[in-house]
């Protein structure tokens, strides 16, 4: 199911509470909420905007750093990744 960048979660859709918030995530990544290398609210923050846990909402963004669109810089933060332009070759 896709999910736009100002969804909200839902207790009781048939897709799981870190699912849903991946997909907002993802969705917000893509629109450009967040400048590529700059940091994305904390887990804290994320927690408290969508009424989650800190684990089901590390559990999204770690779902994102699997896809490649966020990185996590330890004891620093979150951050989106710089994403190429459809049909560029990656820097090499």
């Amino acid at each position: 199911m896709e999910y736009g960048p100002d969804d909200q979660v839902e207790r009781d859709a048939p897709a799981s509470p870190f699912q849903q918030l991946a997909g907002i995530l993802r969705a917000r990544v893509k629109r450009g909420d967040w400048k590529p290398n700059r940091a994305i609210p904390s887990e804290n923050a994320l927690a408290d905007e969508y009424g989650l846990s800190r684990p089901t909402v590390r559990r999204a963004i770690a779902a994102l750093a699997e896809e490649g669109l966020v990185y996590a810089v330890s004891g620093r933060g979150t951050y989106v990744v710089e994403q190429q332009p459809k049909g560029a070759a990656p820097n090499e």
